[in-house]
């Protein structure tokens, strides 16, 4: 079975900071991207953050770059993601997930597994 777990979300200011975690379990794969996604209220789901596990290559969606950072912890089996200079438009619920297997898309339609989702809220 394949499980995520995301936390860490949480309510900040304009200009703060927050660290978000996603636990994982059960997935079998050598080489994918991890990725992290945000759904704001009226919104669809859209890619934020992607990490290559072959290379530790990163990627971001343009209205993030500079401002959050994605890693992982092997050992733990955790994915992170960094929210700093945090803007009120960054509210929405944040999901990390899993693709499907051999693929290496970054759209919402390459990822089968997701996490619960954990909200982050900017005033």
């Amino acid at each position: 079975h394949v499980q995520l777990v995301e936390s860490g979300g949480g309510s900040a200011q304009a200009g703060g900071s927050l660290r978000l975690s996603c636990t994982r379990s059960g997935y079998t794969g050598s080489r994918y991207l991890l990725a992290w996604f945000r759904q704001a209220p009226g919104k669809e789901r859209e890619a934020v953050a992607a990490l290559y596990t072959g290379d530790t290559t990163t990627f971001y969606v343009d209205s993030v770059k500079g401002r959050f950072t994605i890693s992982r912890d092997n050992a733990k089996n955790t994915l992170y993601l960094r929210l700093d200079s945090l803007k009120t438009e960054d509210t929405a619920m944040y999901y990390c997930a899993l693709p499907f297997p051999m693929t290496m898309g970054w759209t919402q339609l390459h990822y089968k597994y997701w996490g619960q989702g954990t909200q982050v809220t900017v005033s």
